[in-house]
C-alpha cells in the first residue's frame, strides 16, 4: 500500500528552506502533492509563493532540505536535467509573457520547436488539441493584442499544457483579470487538474479561494501551514 502510495506523490519536499538569494523566505517546509491534486497557495505579497514556485521549477537552487519532483531530486539535480524536468512541469504567469509580435499559434509553434518538436503536422496537430482545450480553437490565426485578457491568458494556459506536463504551476493566474474571467480560469485550471495533472496555484484572490474550494496551503510569518476545512481564510490577511 504504502509504494501505490508513494508512486502517487508527483511533488514531495521534507524540511526544506526556501530561499530568495541570500534571503531566507520560508522554513520548515514540508510539502506533499499528489497527481491529479489542485492546491491553493495563499498569503501576502511577499509571504514566499512565489519563491516557492521558482524553486519547484529549479529557477532557485534549494539548498536545504529534501525535494522530489516529478522523479528528478532538487538537490542532486544537474544543469543538464533541468530541461527534461521543465518538460514535465507547465508554467502559468500573472503577466501572461506571449510574444506580441506572432499570432497565438506562432506563440504555440515557437514553444514546441524549442522543445524539440520538429514535424509541422505533428505540431499543427498538437497546437489545435491545446486551443481546443482552452476553449480558443478559432483563435489561433489572431495576435495577442486582438484577445481579452481572459482569453491572452488561456492562451497561456494552452502553451503550459504544450508537452503534456504532469505538474501545472500557475503563480497568480487571476491577477490582471475581472472577477468573472478569474471565475473562468480556475475552472478551467480545475478541469485540468481532473485529469491527473497536479496543479498548484499561487493567489491572493480571497474571493476566488471561496467560491472554488480546495486544499489550501497558506505562506505566513516564513512558514507554510494547511489551512483545515474549517478554518475561514481572512481577506485581510490575503
Amino acid at each position: 500500500m504504502e509504494d501505490t502510495i508513494s508512486s502517487d506523490r508527483i511533488i514531495e519536499l521534507t524540511g526544506c528552506k526556501i530561499w530568495q538569494q541570500d534571503h531566507l523566505v520560508l522554513t520548515d517546509v514540508n510539502l506533499s502533492v499528489r497527481k491529479g491534486e489542485f492546491v491553493y497557495l495563499v498569503g501576502k505579497v511577499g509571504s514566499g509563493k512565489s519563491s516557492l514556485i521558482k524553486t519547484l521549477n529549479v529557477q532557485l537552487p534549494l539548498k536545504e532540505g529534501t525535494g522530489m519532483v516529478a522523479g528528478y531530486n532538487l538537490s542532486e539535480i544537474r544543469t543538464r536535467e533541468i530541461p527534461f524536468l521543465r518538460r514535465k512541469i507547465g508554467i502559468v504567469f500573472q503577466d501572461f509573457q506571449l510574444l506580441i509580435d506572432r499570432s497565438v499559434n506562432d506563440n504555440l509553434e515557437f514553444v514546441l520547436r524549442a522543445t524539440g518538436w520538429k514535424g509541422s503536422a505533428e505540431i499543427d496537430k498538437r497546437i489545435n488539441e491545446v486551443l481546443d482545450k482552452v476553449g480558443l480553437n478559432l483563435k489561433g490565426y489572431k495576435m495577442p493584442h486582438q484577445l481579452s485578457g481572459g482569453e491572452q491568458q488561456r492562451v497561456v494556459i494552452g502553451r503550459a499544457l504544450l508537452n503534456d506536463p504532469e505538474i501545472i504551476l500557475a503563480d497568480e493566474p487571476t491577477g490582471n483579470l475581472d472577477p468573472e474571467t478569474s471565475e473562468g480560469i480556475i475552472r478551467l485550471l480545475k478541469d485540468i487538474s481532473s485529469t491527473g495533472r497536479a496543479v498548484i496555484v499561487a493567489t491572493h484572490n480571497y474571493t476566488i479561494v471561496k467560491k472554488f474550494s480546495a486544499r489550501t496551503i497558506k505562506c505566513e510569518n516564513g512558514k507554510m501551514v494547511e489551512v483545515r476545512d474549517d478554518e475561514e481564510i481572512e481577506l485581510e490577511k490575503l
